[in-house]
């Protein structure tokens, strides 16, 4: 009986450890997975937290409106948008049917807000109107703000890539160079077309790819020369050297269109506004000393 008893003891105190052990390991592993779940959660809210209010506020709506609104645009119109969107840069990673539906709410909200208001019909009609084309307007205006900064940053981009070129960099090297130590809407747009070719696309359609994302008279003439180039084995050099003076030819002629646009436009302003003035500021006092002597 004794051997029984401690045979007994020492399997029920084998048992106790051996089910100490295992609940220390599942709280332990318990408290691990609740750990990893914390920290997702942290990272998910701080990435949630670090977007615009728009895109943590607004956009989640709109994606939910532009499933119901998708249909009742035509493909043409679509395809239209699309391409500003790009050429404007995609302003808040909107895409197609987000932009759409963003016009129908901000419409709508304006049409109910004006119907709550004491305005007139006619008050209504308009300003709902105006809240239509006022995103299609804003996008055209970030289109050409785009544009004209990539025109001016072009001439120094050329002169970049030539020299790098010329100190014996392949195209594909100027161009992460260029990429390297410029900034704005042309270094960001060169950066894609890179990552374009690094992951395999050709060179040719990644440089059309960018001619039309951008839209840039100048641009497209630069895409041209250099797939001209890489398909007649011409030395890239020489070309760059070709168009980065030409650009800054018709850079230099652009300007001079500007200034002899300039004083016919300067007409309309000084024949409504300065002239009347300068003639009220000068005969007005002769104006005066004559009715006084008449009277």
């Amino acid at each position: 009986m004794p051997i029984v008893i401690a045979v007994l003891a020492f399997i029920t105190v084998l048992v106790l450890l051996f089910g100490l052990v295992g609940i220390v390991e599942q709280r332990k592993l318990l408290k691990d997975r609740m750990m990893q779940f914390t920290q997702e959660d942290i990272q998910n809210r701080d990435v949630i937290l670090t977007g615009s209010l728009f895109q943590r506020l607004f956009k989640p709506v709109l994606q939910v409106s532009a499933k119901h609104l998708v249909g009742r645009t035509s493909q043409s119109a679509k395809d239209t948008l699309r391409k500003q969107l790009l050429m404007a840069g995609s302003p808040g990673n909107l895409q197609v049917i987000e932009f759409i539906a963003l016009q129908f709410l901000l419409t709508g909200l304006t049409f109910l807000v004006l119907l709550v208001l004491p305005v007139s019909f006619l008050v209504v009609c308009l300003f709902t109107i105006v809240s239509w084309l006022a995103p299609t307007f804003y996008l055209r205006q970030l289109v050409a703000k785009r544009q004209l900064a990539i025109s001016l940053a072009i001439p120094d981009v050329m002169d970049l890539l030539t020299v790098s070129v010329e100190a014996g960099l392949g195209f594909d090297g100027a161009v992460a160079k260029v990429v390297e130590k410029s900034h704005g809407p042309l270094a960001d747009e060169l950066k894609r077309t890179l990552h374009e070719i690094r992951i395999g696309k050709p060179r040719r359609d990644a440089l059309r790819n960018l001619s039309s994302r951008t839209g840039v008279a100048y641009l497209q003439s630069f895409v041209a020369a250099i797939v001209q180039a890489d398909q007649l084995g011409v030395s890239i050099g020489k070309v760059l050297r070709i168009q980065a003076i030409e650009i800054r030819r018709q850079r230099r002629q652009k300007a001079e269109e500007q200034a002899m646009k300039a004083p016919i436009k300067m007409l309309f302003p000084l024949v409504i506004f300065v002239f009347p003035t300068l003639f009220i500021v000068l005969l007005g006092p002769a104006a005066i000393n004559f009715m006084y002597a008449f009277q």
